[in-house]
């Protein structure tokens, strides 16, 4: 059904500017002076990792429980972990037992995912009984696990303080497992992806990507970092955020942990997937993130940032997320060393107001380059000595230890052989992700309530915005024309909460009889007037039948542009690695931009005319848009006239295409948004067969019959959809 969507629209956009012929030539179209674009934020910079994430205190504990269901669901999906892969068996192998009197080492491999492994090492104490335990995932260290810093460092870091030993200091990973060890916890240290024994996706993929791979980005089997792959939303921080989960569920698994005292704390990268992991995972009871909780720079890895997760929020939220349980911290000289006045006083408040304030610590050692040195691990030591209820005498002294070799510490030998990787395994990996999610959201489509949650939930949080927070809006009118019947006024829908502008033409009949359409297609606000400046032929027919047409300009449309000129490619952050995640981590997509437009001018509609629901119109290009605002209206749209073009976000097979949305694919594609419409009147045209099957069953759930399929020739397409609009509002009266 491709040949029924505009050439302009399905060609891909080839050229960065296509120049488009003026459709208009009167200047009551203008609802600015010439040359004059909207006050728009969203013209201005692009967000990046580097900006400035401050954090607001919530006014009262509801607000923030709010906030909090919102915030998780979203990192969910931003992961690709909603729903949740099938947590599968991890046949977890542990061997090689090294003693050393007081503490015992062992080597761990386990399947996250099949045939994925989480490769470890196991530090426990030699006493009986339950132990706490601590998940230890180490950042960017150099080599990861098998880190040694050599000898010329470590003489370097006693010289100034930071370490105590000769031996014990090459390895602050090391160092801070053996003493927690010799605490009384049982510690499991995991590779991240690419690390030590973790090679099935290499470093130079998981955190050294800086190129797309043609032969990666395809409709089928594609690899990571594809346009494919984040249309799906699978991501390497979604992959090593469900190897953490699952790594829980190791230590959660074995005889001697208890599961109520469970720690979490990494440093650099190692932090970030502490705070990550304990916002969304309600196991660990303590958590020490050192060194990047920050309301300055997010995370510089590719294994740090996935498409959605921080548009609106940042690091210092997420580690909020984690109140009021035990949050203890540490600050450097990096990125960290505003916290002590910037993020932190903001937390102390949030845990005040919870009653709480004893249960989160900053330790500033701002003397320090980036580190989780000996003097941060005692800070760290006395934190999960007090919360995880060890009852060690304070202070607690790292002392010196045994310094394993990488080959003492490798999981893999002549019995247990290391694993496939490359891309191909790569590919299966990703396709069996992508398998197992479709049959988990596969379930849901059989029950309405289910299909609302496991597809509404995570479309609105793709969107980004729905019409319970579209925002407070405002009409600045510029010029008015009269005619016979009908007048026509241009002027600008401001939406204050969001300081964004759309330019709009608004039709009024002199009689208004019926609900007002909001017409949307790719020529912005001109597609609802003729070449000559006159209403077009659809305009008019619903102007002849009472009907206020509404006529604006989305993001970067009509008066967003100048010259004629249409945005072919969306804008991206400065950024040296080609991952869609460094600009859709922190931005909108243009896609989503165009929704919340849609959503602002309903919320301009309903208060103008006083009507709770709107009928809209998306023709010529515009039904991808108005199928997903169906999605996100919480039914402030009644009847919907959407021309689909045969459009898949799944088919895209480039990040900068206007069109392209992160996750879009992953939930029914543009089908399950449309279907969320229901049991609202829908004429859909321009929809394959499969399409029109996934939205017509949640039409047979409602026991709607208000769904209409358009199959005749393209050039009566608007013709039919006017008509279906127009006896549709005579039905519903």
């Amino acid at each position: 059904m491709n040949h029924l969507f505009p050439s302009v629209i399905r060609s891909g956009f080839i050229c960065c500017l296509l120049i488009l012929p003026l459709l208009a030539t009167c200047e009551s179209l203008h609802a600015l002076p010439l040359g004059q674009t909207p006050d728009d934020i969203r013209l201005g910079p692009l967000k990046d990792l580097n900006g400035y994430f401050p954090f607001t205190p919530p006014k009262t504990l509801a607000e923030w429980r709010h906030r909090v269901k919102y915030l998780r669901e979203r990192m969910l999906v931003a992961l690709g972990l909603a729903p949740m892969p099938t947590k599968t068996p991890l046949h977890a192998v542990i061997h090689g037992k090294l003693d050393f009197g007081d503490y015992t080492v062992e080597k761990v491999f386990f399947e996250s995912m099949p045939g994925f492994y989480v490769t470890g090492s196991l530090y426990r104490p030699k006493t009986n009984g339950k132990h706490p335990a601590v998940l230890s995932p180490h950042g960017h260290w150099p080599g990861g696990r098998f880190m040694d810093a050599g000898a010329d460092a470590v003489k370097a870091n006693i010289e100034s303080g930071a370490e105590r030993f000769k031996e014990g200091g090459r390895s602050p990973l090391q160092a801070r497992c053996v003493e927690l060890a010799r605490m009384g916890c049982v510690v499991f240290l995991y590779d991240m992806i690419g690390y030590a024994d973790s090679m099935q996706i290499p470093y130079e993929i998981a955190h050294g990507f800086n190129k797309q791979r043609s032969e990666m980005n395809t409709l089928k089997n594609w690899g990571l970092f594809s346009p494919q792959a984040d249309a799906h939303l699978q991501s390497v921080m979604g992959l090593q955020t469900w190897d953490s989960i699952r790594s829980l569920d190791f230590l959660e698994s074995l005889p001697d942990v208890d599961s109520k005292r469970i720690a979490v704390t990494g440093a650099s990268g190692g932090g970030t997937q502490t705070f990550i992991l304990c916002a969304i995972d309600p196991r660990p009871s303590v958590a020490f993130p050192a060194v990047m909780v920050s309301t300055a720079m997010q995370g510089g890895c590719t294994c740090e940032n996935a498409c959605d997760l921080r548009i609106g929020t940042s690091n210092v939220e997420f580690a909020a997320l984690f109140a009021p349980k035990p949050l203890g911290m540490t600050a450097a000289n990096d990125w960290t060393k505003e916290m002590p006045t910037k993020g932190y006083p903001e937390l102390k408040q949030l845990y005040v107001m919870y009653g709480m304030p004893v249960n989160v610590q900053l330790w500033p050692f701002l003397q320090f380059g980036h580190n989780y040195n000996m003097v941060s691990r005692e800070a760290m030591y006395s934190w999960l000595n007090e919360h995880l209820h060890l009852n060690i005498n304070k202070p607690i002294e790292e002392k010196d230890y045994h310094l394993l070799s990488p080959q003492e510490l490798t999981v893999w030998d002549v019995r247990h052989p290391s694993p496939n990787g490359g891309e191909e395994f790569e590919r299966r990996l990703l396709t069996w992700w992508n398998a197992d999610c479709k049959k988990t959201l596969n379930r849901s489509v059989s029950d309405e309530e289910s299909f609302r949650r496991e597809y509404g939930g995570p479309i609105r949080a793709i969107i980004g915005r729905t019409m319970d927070d579209a925002g407070s809006v405002e009409w600045i009118p510029n010029s008015r024309e009269r005619n016979d019947s009908y007048a026509m006024t241009a002027g600008l829908i401001r939406n204050v909460t969001y300081h964004e502008e759309l330019p709009t033409l608004l039709l009024i009949p002199d009689i208004v009889k019926r609900t007002p359409v909001i017409w949307v297609d790719s020529f912005g606000k001109s597609g609802v007037l003729s070449k000559n400046g006159n209403p077009s032929d659809s305009s008019q027919k619903l102007l002849n039948a009472g009907v206020p047409v509404i006529g604006v300009d989305l993001m970067y449309q009509g008066e967003f542009l100048k010259d004629g000129e249409q945005v072919t490619k969306q804008r991206v952050v400065s950024n040296d690695r080609d991952d869609a995640a460094y600009t859709y981590g922190y931005n909108d997509s243009l896609f989503a931009q165009r929704v919340h437009d849609i959503l602002t001018t309903i919320r301009f509609v309903q208060n103008e005319f006083h009507v709770s629901r709107v009928d809209m119109a998306g023709l010529n290009g515009g039904g991808l848009w108005v199928g997903a605002a169906c999605a996100v209206a919480n039914g402030s749209i009644d009847a919907a006239a959407v021309d689909t073009g045969g459009f898949r976000f799944d088919h895209l097979l480039d990040f900068r295409d206007p069109n392209f949305l992160p996750g879009g694919a992953k939930y029914g594609d543009l089908p399950g948004m449309i279907a969320l419409h229901s049991p609202y009147p829908l004429w859909l045209g321009g929809e394959n067969s499969d399409g029109v099957a996934f939205i017509q069953r949640q039409y047979i759930h409602h026991n709607s019959k208000r769904f209409t399929v358009y199959q005749g020739e393209m050039e009566r397409m608007n013709e039919s959809a006017v008509n279906w609009l127009n006896e549709n509002d005579q039905k519903s009266r």
